[in-house]
This record gives C-alpha cells, structure tokens and sequence, in this order.
C-alpha cells in the first residue's frame, strides 16, 4: 500500500475509533435523556456540520479526537436535564460508556478473527519443535493450567505468560492425566528483532474445531489479555521497564498499519482490535484529562456526598491534557525520529 492509502486508512481507523467511542457517549446520554449540545468527530474547524433537534453534528478538520458536549458537563445549566442535576449512577454510566465502546468493539473484531481462523488452539501440548528444552520436564498431551501464576484459559495466555517470562525457568502448573503437577521447566532464549530476548516457545497445542462457544469463550479471554497487557505495560513504564521512548503515538501507529495491511486482512483487524482495546483500558484509567479521571472524581463525590468543585476540578484536567498533548508532541517526534532519520 502506498503512502497516501496508509495515510487514509489510518485516517479511517483513527475516525472509527473517536466514533464509536464517542457514540458510547452519546447514546448512553440520550438514554437517561440529558441534553446534549454537540456531537462532534475531530477537532478544529468544521468541514460540514448540521444540526437536528437539539444537537448540532460536526466532522472537523483533525481527525485524532472527538467530544460530546453535555449540556452542564462543563459550566453552569439551570436546564433539568443537564449532565450534573443527574444522579451519580447516571453520570458515571455516560462517563463510561465511550471506553466501553472501545473495548465492545475490539471484541467484536476479535470475534471475526477467531471466526476467521480454520481452528482454535488449546492449551494442550501436542508437539515440539526440532531441538527443544522443555521436553525435559513437559510431555505431550500436559494440559497447562497456569504460568508463573498465572491461569491459563487459552492458548493466547501461555504465549503471553512465556513471553513475558525472564530467566527461561518457568514455573508451571500442568494436568497430566489425573495429576496436578507443579512443574519448573526450562526454555531456550531467543534473540528478538528489537534486540531484545524472550523464551522460544519450543511446542505446539492440539487444536479444536470451532463452535459458538468455544469461539466466544476464546473472544471474552483474548480481549482480556489484550486489556492485561495494558495494565502491565504501564506497570512497566512506572518501574523503569520499559522507556517512554518506546512509546510509540498516530505516525508510529500508522507504520505498523501500513505493515500489517500488507500482511493481509487477519493481521490488520488483529492490530484493529489490539489498538481500540488498548484505547478503551486508557481512557479509563483514574488520570486527570481521561474519563477515567472524570470517573475518579465522580467516586469522590460519592464518597463524601459532595462534589469536588468544579473550578478546581477544571484545574486539575487542564493540567492532565496539557501533559497528555506534550506527551503526544514527545511520542510524535520519536516516532518521526525513528522512521524517517535511523
């Protein structure tokens, strides 16, 4: 694909992000019938607007973004239906809603990929590859029930448990026959691309035929450890892990839409369902500028039967979206840094 389609298509899946997202929004707020001024994609200037009944419709210039604007979420409404006259509950549904979306659309399109796939894996060992180590300990037909403590419920997990694992000695629960075994079991180290080492995972797992079930059971549990890698990841960044400058923001994005689209329709709905999860775990975490921010302060009034007030509250997510953007601003150039000067 050339630049110009990477561009657009990333365009397209950015914008179906924002929409979904803020349709969460918007829906949840008609449904408790608050007043809802604006429902807009993007950010800038309008390229077409409308408006019916009390809402005005806009797509705008820069597609990163988007908001809906609760009457009364921001500033002072006598109307009855503004967003603060509602009831705690209500508020923090509507709060909610947009990172829901996020997170009900990336398991959809996980549905789609699974439902894509001829089979699905198991987490029962079935062979190994040429040369391997763990054959020491495992043997074919162990059932794997956990990872470094970790519960395995599909094959996705044992992936992500072995992974993340850093001195190729991993601690394994394991069913054989109709014994529990908990097992310590070697792996070889494998040099990665990006410099880094991980476990080779030297076996493969039988698989399954595919039903409504095991494919929706596998769809609930992959989006999950998409959505733990989330929490991990930032556990990761706070302890020095991982650095920001491996952070990666849209132009970094973009490349690796470019290549998975050329990797074919799989791998690019994949990466689809990876980023929009991704989007909604974020979004709701407690940070000032985020919902999950909104959220934390809607929990705190709760708590003390009294709301924050809102002039201090303004406060603390201006200063939460000025770091939010001078994050963006430093990932951006990374990212620039990275693809077009190394």
């Amino acid at each position: 694909m050339n630049t110009v389609g990477t561009i657009l298509l990333a365009i397209l899946i950015f914008g179906a992000f924002v929409f979904v997202h803020e349709l969460g929004h918007f829906l949840s707020a008609k449904a408790f019938n608050m007043k809802v001024n604006d429902f807009a994609i993007g950010f800038g200037p309008a390229l077409f607007k409308f408006t019916k009944g009390e809402t005005t419709y806009a797509v705008r210039a820069f597609p990163l973004g988007g908001y809906v604007a609760l009457d009364g979420e921001d500033e002072e409404s006598d109307d009855e239906r503004s967003f603060h006259k509602q009831k705690i509950w209500k508020r923090f549904i509507v709060m909610a809603a947009g990172g829901v979306m996020n997170l009900l659309l990336g398991f959809i399109v996980v549905l789609i990929v699974l439902g894509m796939q001829q089979t699905l894996g198991t987490t029962t060992i079935s062979n190994f590859q040429p040369q391997p180590v763990s054959n020491s300990v495992l043997q074919v037909g162990d059932q794997i029930l956990k990872i470094n403590g970790s519960r395995v419920h599909i094959d996705n997990d044992i992936v992500f448990g072995l992974v993340r694992d850093e001195d190729a000695r991993v601690d394994m629960q394991i069913k054989r026959g109709n014994e529990l075994l908990n097992l310590q079991v070697p792996f070889q180290m494998t040099k990665n691309p990006d410099g880094t080492n991980s476990v080779y995972i030297d076996f493969t797992v039988y698989p399954m035929e595919k039903n409504f079930f095991n494919v929706s059971y596998n769809g609930v549990f992959y989006t999950g450890s998409i959505a733990k890698m989330v929490w991990i990841s930032l556990g990761d960044l706070i302890s020095g892990k991982f650095s920001v400058n491996q952070l990666s923001g849209p132009v970094g994005v973009t490349a690796v839409i470019s290549q998975a689209s050329s990797m074919g329709l799989r791998p690019l709905l994949m990466l689809v369902a990876f980023i929009t999860i991704n989007l909604g775990v974020f979004n709701l975490l407690p940070l000032p500028a985020l919902d999950g921010g909104k959220l934390l302060f809607l929990c705190i009034e709760a708590i003390f039967r009294k709301p924050v007030p809102p002039k201090y509250e303004n406060y603390v997510h201006t200063a939460g979206m000025i770091l939010l953007l001078g994050l963006m601003l430093f990932v951006t150039f990374n990212d620039i840094t990275r693809l077009f000067f190394k």
